[in-house]
């Protein structure tokens, strides 16, 4: 847990709350502390780098302030929750029939678990503190990192994300603010020094400089906000991974401080730890959503997720035959299916494959008669004309 200024009796109390009601750290600090917040937001939107996120520029002005939301405010209580994993994220890269889920996704929707508990901590801020209270997840517009910075909880990576002394890079955040003037914590310093290992891991060099994001390059963007094919130059870089990407994350040297989630409520679901691509690729949009129910997967949709399952399968090229067999069957399935995001992507991994008789067989059926744009450009990009084309 990060080190904190000696505190006044209400502020004492209420970190005192938050741990108790299952925060794992708790901090302070004025809503002014982060005034220079937003001119890094509107330089990277300036730089187009939020690709197609348009809720970030439209919701720019509210973000670059606390007082934006809400003008009254004076303090915010930003606390932490611990979500580090049993098993290093990285392992599991190599195990190419099984879909790889991000650390923060295989367990139930933290928004709930955080905002539920983010109520209760609020009733304890008004009775403690007399005050108004209004509780944000990361669903608002309005910057946890920097906040959680100046409270003291961690500092901003070189991979943009807060990296915690005493959790690593696994910390989901959330924010109480208050009319009431709470004696604020000391921010915390940078520790990342030269260490440049988050920067060097990224597999589609997702970061222009230390300390900044292009999301369009990133996988965790890619696999999850961005709504239509995955560009070309990012499909074999995905390789198994099927929601987000937390390599950036996984490498960071202050991990080895933390400890895997002893939270009941954060626990781990046993059917989201990287199931295998046999299965995810069968899903149809009920089965879908009965398995991601309550996680953050649900939010991303069937056949957004199935894109990825498939680009997944299509990298999966090193397997036993009888492994193969089975996985080029499932893809072969997908070439019919309802989603024209879903049937291209099953035309780049059969291709990607070397799957040219499944291609080919397709090319007889009525699913080869293809009216979908991008759906007929992977075809002519597998080498097949499409109907009515010369």
């Amino acid at each position: 847990m990060a080190a904190h200024a000696p505190r006044d009796s209400v502020a004492d109390r209420i970190r005192a709350a938050a741990l108790k009601i299952g925060f794992d750290d708790c901090g302070f600090t004025s809503v002014d502390a982060v005034a220079d917040a937003g001119a890094r937001l509107h330089a990277f939107l300036a730089a187009d780098r939020h690709g197609e996120m348009t809720w970030l520029a439209e919701t720019a002005d509210r973000r670059a302030s606390p007082r934006a939301l809400w003008p009254a405010a004076r303090s915010a209580i930003v606390v932490a929750q611990n979500y580090a994993p049993e098993v290093d994220p990285m392992d599991r890269l190599s195990v190419a029939d099984r879909g790889v889920i991000s650390a923060y996704a295989k367990r139930r929707d933290y928004h709930e678990v955080i905002k539920g508990r983010l109520k209760h901590l609020a009733q304890q801020v008004v009775k403690l503190a007399a005050a108004e209270v209004k509780v944000f997840v990361d669903t608002a517009p309005l910057m946890e990192k920097p906040l959680a910075g100046a409270a003291g909880l961690g500092w901003q990576g070189k991979h943009t994300n807060l990296v915690s002394r005493a959790f690593g890079s696994w910390t989901l955040l959330g924010v109480v603010l208050t009319d009431a003037e709470l004696l604020a914590d000391a921010p915390s310093q940078d520790h990342c020094g030269s260490c440049r290992r988050c920067l060097d891991v990224c597999p589609t060099d997702a970061f222009p400089a230390p300390y900044q994001l292009d999301a369009r390059r990133c996988l965790a963007y890619l696999s999850i906000e961005h709504a239509g094919p995955i560009p070309e130059a990012f499909r074999k870089p995905m390789g198994n991974r099927v929601f987000g990407c937390d390599d950036c994350l996984a490498v960071c040297p202050w991990n080895r401080f933390a400890q895997p989630v002893a939270d009941a409520r954060m626990a781990l679901k046993d059917d989201l730890d990287d199931p295998p691509l046999l299965d995810l690729l069968a899903l149809d949009d009920a089965a879908f959503r009965k398995r991601f129910a309550g996680t953050p997967v649900k939010r991303t949709g069937r056949d957004r997720f199935l894109r990825n399952v498939v680009i997944a399968a299509g990298n999966a090229t090193h397997q036993a035959a009888s492994e193969r067999a089975r996985l080029v069957a499932g893809v072969r399935a997908r070439l019919e299916d309802e989603s024209p995001l879903v049937r291209g992507m099953a035309v780049w991994a059969l291709d990607a494959i070397g799957d040219n008789d499944g291609l080919a067989e397709a090319r007889k059926r009525a699913a080869f008669r293809e009216h979908d744009a991008h759906v007929r450009a992977e075809w002519r990009a597998a080498g097949f004309e499409c109907e009515g084309e010369s």
